[in-house]
């Protein structure tokens, strides 16, 4: 349970720097997608490192069928601000 715990908080490590590139993205490319992929990060996660924080403390494996939601939202948030230094 402690690994699956750790890779919640690599995770959320990782997608809070995507964060300060998101930020730094506004002010380069000020758009709505933009701020879509930052709100994408947040969702994600929330669904992806918060289902996996629940599924390793309460050990109730159903939250395990969250994480993939969090995954798509982030590689959806990647995808927008790939879009977005593409179209530059």
């Amino acid at each position: 349970m402690l690994s699956i715990f750790e890779i919640g908080v690599r995770y959320q490590m990782y997608h809070a720097f995507a964060l300060i590139a998101t930020a730094w993205a506004y002010t380069k490319w000020p758009n709505l997608i933009v701020i879509v992929a930052g709100w994408l990060f947040v969702f994600g996660t929330i669904l992806f490192s918060g289902s996996l924080y629940l599924l390793s403390i309460s050990k109730t494996g159903w939250f395990g069928a969250i994480t993939p939601l969090g995954g798509l939202a982030f590689l959806a948030g990647w995808l927008c601000l790939a879009w977005c230094a593409w179209r530059d």
